[in-house]
């Protein structure tokens, strides 16, 4: 790939996952689901005790280290996806499973404030408003300094069974969201629905879903400055981009890119070089957020080119795009779309965590 071109342009990656946590977090939610039928039990079960320096270790023998080996400045940073599982227990048990994620992303944030920025998952539970989401959305955002969330449109794991993400049951967390000025990043969970592999099937489903359900929708209609990331590189969408605007035309409804793209943005955890140049080609640079999921669905090695098939840097780099268009892609978007970043960026300034390393410096985990 070509050199990585020499400013002082940030690296942001938007789509970054607590994937290495210590196991006693997996203990613990493992004890919530056992639990889960004797309600003292699970009244009595206690959060897990994981030190800084336990902290420390997952991350920087982790996800920091690649995520300096690869030139990234800034992960926009969330719990593991798969492991928010909403569709085990109940709003009860998500609430609490939510808040021990949510604080441990937190004192991570605080201890790496110039390499990781916070996104909350949220306490969804199938059947369950989304109004049930307000309070944790807001004390992840006013009290922890979180600038976004992410947002499962189908919390029963892969039966699909609540509304779509149109429907106005969704209208007090978005409302919430606004007010926050804050976005989302629509994004499944943990399948339990043996038809559909959780990373391979479930996730790519769940964006297109999510998608088509905005494209039937007039959503931004009632609220305009509201704005979703579709990850994955919109699942199907960008590959069959002629079928949607062909659908939305069908239905009567304008345009895509006046009646999404001033709110639908999507990210590049696509893994070879044609899904990028094809994400690139077909949606407006304007659109696109830099991601890679660093330790998340596809951990290996290409052995058609000898780098990891998420080290996405590599594929944003040989894109054939301009400049202008890998500024936006890298660090523009990031800014405008999570538009509290800004300020955590300014607050963070200087903080000895906070090493820039932008140039493309390894090929290796």
């Amino acid at each position: 790939m070509p050199e990585p071109e020499k400013d002082n342009r940030m690296i942001i990656d938007c789509h970054g996952h607590y994937t290495t946590a210590p196991r006693s977090l997996e203990d613990f939610r493992a004890s919530q689901a056992a639990f889960f039928p004797d309600p003292a039990k699970l009244a009595s079960l206690r959060p897990p005790v994981i030190t800084d320096d336990q902290l420390r270790e997952s991350i920087e023998t982790g996800q920091l280290r690649i995520q300096r080996s690869r030139g990234v400045d800034l992960t926009i940073f969330s719990p593991r996806a798969a492991g928010m599982s909403h569709h085990i227990g109940d709003a009860k048990t998500s609430e609490a499973w939510s808040t021990v994620c949510n604080d441990l992303i937190h004192r991570i944030c605080t201890l790496y404030p110039a390499s990781f920025v916070g996104v909350c998952q949220l306490p969804q539970s199938p059947g369950t408003s989304p109004a049930n989401c307000v309070a944790e959305l807001t004390r992840c955002v006013e009290e922890l300094g979180f600038i976004g969330c992410n947002l499962n449109p189908d919390p029963s794991g892969g039966h699909w069974k609540d509304p779509p993400i149109t429907d106005r049951s969704w209208y007090p967390l978005y409302e919430r969201m606004v007010e926050l000025d804050v976005p989302a990043m629509i994004h499944v969970s943990a399948s339990c629905n043996p038809a559909f592999h959780t990373s391979g099937a479930h996730y790519l489903n769940g964006d297109t879903s999510a998608f088509m359900q905005l494209v039937e929708g007039d959503l931004f209609r009632d609220f305009p400055t509201l704005k979703f990331i579709i990850p994955h590189g919109g699942g199907a969408v960008p590959y069959h981009w002629g079928r949607y605007r062909g659908l939305a035309q069908d239905l009567k409804r304008p345009p895509l890119a006046q009646h999404l793209l001033e709110n639908v943005f999507f990210d590049t955890c696509v893994y070879h070089q044609k899904g990028i140049d094809l994400l690139t080609g077909v949606i407006p640079s304007r659109n696109v957020l830099f991601a890679s999921e660093i330790i998340g669905a596809v951990q290996g090695i290409d052995p058609e080119t000898g780098f990891h098939f998420d080290d996405t840097r590599r594929y944003i780099e040989a894109a054939p795009i301009d400049a202008a268009s890998r500024t936006l892609i890298y660090e523009g978007n990031a800014r405008r779309v999570y538009s509290r970043l800004d300020g955590w960026i300014e607050r963070t300034d200087g903080h000895p965590n906070g090493c820039r390393l932008s140039p493309l410096a390894s090929n290796r985990h």
